[in-house]
């Protein structure tokens, strides 16, 4: 039997994120997209409520869930503001979510406890100028000195950077094997020779804090070590694939709000005499974008639910993604189309939805890396 509804307890928690989102959330959305500002209240009351922990394990403070809590999580926030949910996708689909699946005992209890309690935020520092898609092209390099890393390097775009307690950092140990040679490292934001080099000011998504971070002969200890050291690839890949299917229901989330922006304004504007929704143009544009997201958001479940199960879901993320943020993309350039020139004034929510969607297509691995993914999983590319 094929059952597409979410149980009740997963209902609940939908509904309860729902108005935490409206009610919290909503009411400072413009004003942190105008400052490029982070409400870090958000993430604090996030974690007092429990949603921040919803998908980790009870022996740590989480809810005990799973990945479809996560896709709920990610899909209610987006709808209220891109870059808010933004923050907190980083801190515990990415960052946390690593801690998790490869952290110590120990490094749970410095970093995945305080960090569900909000008491501590993580930041993802994976990204290079000179590698993004390419891992084997990262240079940040870490040196192994007795019972420390010696760290020195550049990280671009790093979210938020600007204020995060700690960063998993993507870091080479071994140049000469390229992708083989990785591994991830725990790095304090205190740590000696460590730095937010600046501010990077976004297009969208601006109310989460993008920074460049600076390395020069940061001192790390060797316990900060995130798995084993040369297989920071594989732990990348893995929390890559999880941090994919929070992109695609974000991208569910971003898309929805358009859409719901742009069906309410074709039902009330009128032009010649009636509702513009009622002309075949826009309600086939409407209809497009409806059936799109219904068949977005079931990929992001599928995917979710296999991760869920256990089962093997890299392909399944993938085709999330690619489909879940192009769709995003089309979805909120169509809603400003319909409601015209008042969409392209700032004062306009539609606006600050189509500047936010273009980042979900280049984070956690591009359309075009997706697409290379799933034509692997088809035999077709080595």
């Amino acid at each position: 039997m094929i059952d597409f509804s979410l149980s009740d307890e997963q209902e609940m928690f939908r509904r309860a994120v729902e108005q935490f989102a409206k009610r919290e959330i909503a009411p400072l959305a413009d004003e942190c997209d105008r400052t490029g500002r982070y409400p870090r209240q958000v993430l604090r009351r996030l974690a007092e409520l429990g949603y921040l922990g919803a998908s980790f394990p009870t022996r740590f403070g989480g809810g005990g869930g799973d990945a479809i809590s996560l896709a709920i999580l990610a899909e209610e926030l987006a709808k209220v503001s891109a870059g808010i949910a933004l923050g907190v996708y980083v801190h515990v689909a990415l960052a946390l979510s690593a801690v998790a699946a490869f952290g110590t005992e120990e490094q749970c209890r410095l970093y995945l406890a305080p960090g569900l309690r909000g008491e501590k935020i993580g930041a993802w520092a994976f990204a290079e100028a000179d590698a993004g898609s390419d891992p084997g092209g990262i240079r940040t390099r870490a040196v192994r000195d007795g019972d420390h890393f010696t760290v020195n390097g550049t990280k671009m775009f790093i979210t938020n950077g600007t204020f995060a307690d700690f960063f998993v950092t993507t870091v080479s140990t071994d140049p000469g094997r390229g992708m083989k040679g990785l591994s991830l490292l725990l790095v304090d934001r205190n740590s000696p020779g460590f730095k937010v080099a600046r501010r990077i000011e976004m297009l969208g998504v601006r109310a989460a804090e993008t920074a460049e971070l600076v390395f020069e002969d940061c001192r790390v200890p060797a316990c900060a070590l995130l798995g084993e050291e040369n297989l920071g690839f594989a732990a990348t890949m893995r929390t890559l694939t999880l941090g994919r299917i929070m992109a695609a229901a974000f991208a569910v989330g971003l898309a929805t709000a358009a859409f719901d922006q742009a069906l309410a304004y074709a039902k009330e504007r009128r032009a010649f005499g009636k509702p513009i929704g009622s002309f075949q143009g826009i309600a086939w544009m409407l209809a497009d974008m409806a059936t799109a997201i219904e068949a977005a958001r079931l990929l992001a479940l599928k995917a979710a639910w296999k991760a869920a199960r256990g089962e093997p879901h890299v392909l399944e993320a993938s085709r999330a993604k690619l489909f879940a943020t192009e769709t995003c993309t089309r979805v909120t350039e169509q809603a400003l189309q319909i409601h015209g020139g008042l969409g392209y004034a700032m004062e306009s929510p539609v606006q600050r939805f189509y500047r936010d969607c273009k980042v979900l297509e280049i984070g956690e691995g591009t359309s075009q890396i997706q697409r290379n993914t799933i034509a692997r999983g088809l035999g077709l590319t080595g």
